[in-house]
């Protein structure tokens, strides 16, 4: 197993701004209460206070260490060597799931569902969104399916007053779902596509070894907070999406765009291409479509490459100590390190190693998706289901302690599921 290397400097420089990110994030509203009180700069104290922003203002500083301690060829050859194709994704991926059309695709989707399901509309409404759409994640991707969750749940029961404990645990359970929810195929979830192709499963193993297991386990986690919440759900008014309807032959349109970036996930050049080709589609049809979701879609992508950026300093720190877990540790170990790291960037690091067994992959894989709820840095959706929900929350902030605790519930769900079923 490997062993922890002496680092360099620009490590150690790396590590702690990625500690100070880390601390950056459960200090958001410090910053919000700052930018009320000191008015002179409440715009910089403001930027702070976006957790979306944390990361990369943290990624910029190491840059500008790199360009003063190491000179800007190095400076320049190290960002030249990360991969951005995931932040990419995810902004094209959310402003196109964040169309009228296909919100009403979803909307139509999940009322023609409620109407067969023998529970109060609101109470089968809350549940479908916490189940379908996590699970089909699998097939659209996971920013995909969390843009639209977040999405139809911004519009219909976040639209009403309702408390801020049945918010937190609504976003709780939404984030672990969304994260195990995709786990069904092996292109959806991003810590499963780094490590698919280079240890050949399928979407048959998938199914057979995560899937049913995830699928169990977002079942259990939806109807459980739907039953706690049951009284305060019934007790609102109908909770009814409201968009005005444009014709099946756009949001078709809109769908076979989708198709085309999930198809070329892989290669920036190509869904950049369509995405451009979707703008001016966009643009022609306009009095079709509301507000495109730049702004939140840009925010999500600022913050993945920030922590593109800074989480490739951390492989001489976080590979050693994970690769010392057995098969039966490393499951926790992953469920716990990816409250603080990208889940995706636990399972390319286990990809770099040779000669782990079966059991191994399986279990890192499984923690890491087990934890991907915990906090908004654990799951690169997350971001995206921040950015559209905050608002909505007690001064514009969804606390990152308040997550983790409504996430912990949900999480020793998934965990209990994939731990019985080994």
């Amino acid at each position: 197993m490997p062993m922890m290397n002496s680092p360099t400097l620009i490590q150690l420089i790396g590590a702690t701004l990625f500690g100070v990110a880390l601390v950056h994030t459960f200090s958001t509203q410090y910053f919000q209460h700052l930018a009320l009180r000191q008015t002179k700069h409440s715009g910089f104290w403001h930027l702070l206070g976006e957790v979306e922003v944390v990361f990369g203002w943290w990624a910029m500083v190491l840059m500008l260490c790199m360009f003063l301690l190491l000179g800007h060829h190095s400076a320049l050859d190290y960002i030249n060597t990360r991969n951005f194709t995931e932040p990419m994704f995810v902004f094209v991926i959310m402003v196109m799931a964040g169309t009228r059309p296909i919100l009403q695709l979803a909307d139509a989707t999940v009322w023609a569902m409620v109407k067969f399901m023998p529970l109060t509309p609101n109470i089968a409404l809350y549940f479908l969104i916490l189940t379908l759409v996590p699970l089909a994640g699998s097939f659209i991707t996971e920013p995909a399916a969390m843009t639209l969750a977040a999405l139809l749940l911004r519009s219909t029961l976040f639209s009403n007053e309702i408390p801020v404990h049945l918010k937190y645990a609504t976003v709780g359970v939404l984030f672990v779902n969304i994260s195990i929810g995709g786990t069904l195929t092996p292109f959806a979830a991003p810590p499963v596509l780094m490590v698919a192709g280079k240890w050949e499963w399928d979407t048959m193993f998938m199914l057979s070894t995560f899937g049913w297991k995830a699928a169990l386990a977002v079942l259990i986690n939806a109807a459980g907070v739907t039953l706690l919440f049951r009284r305060q759900l019934t007790h609102l008014c109908k909770l009814e999406t409201p968009h005005p309807r444009c014709s099946r032959s756009i949001a078709l349109v809109h769908v076979t765009f989708i198709a085309l970036v999930v198809m070329f996930a892989h290669h920036p050049p190509m869904f950049m291409g369509v995405f451009l080709f979707f703008l001016g589609f966009v643009t022609a049809y306009r009095h079709h479509q509301d507000r495109l979701i730049l702004r939140e879609a840009l925010l999500v992508a600022f913050f993945l490459a920030g922590l593109v950026v800074l989480g490739g300093l951390q492989q001489w720190w976080l590979e050693p100590l994970l690769m010392r877990l057995d098969s039966q540790a490393v499951f926790f170990g992953a469920t716990a390190l990816t409250a603080i790291t990208d889940n995706a960037a636990l399972t390319y690091l286990g990809s770099l190693v040779n000669g782990l067994s079966e059991d191994f992959k399986v279990s890192l894989v499984a923690g890491a998706v087990t934890g991907g709820g915990l906090t908004v840095i654990a799951n690169a959706p997350n971001p995206a289901g921040v950015a559209i929900l905050r608002n909505k929350f007690p001064e514009g902030v969804i606390h990152p302690l308040g997550l983790l605790l409504a996430a912990l519930p949900p999480t020793a769900i998934a965990a209990l599921i994939f731990q019985i079923t080994r």
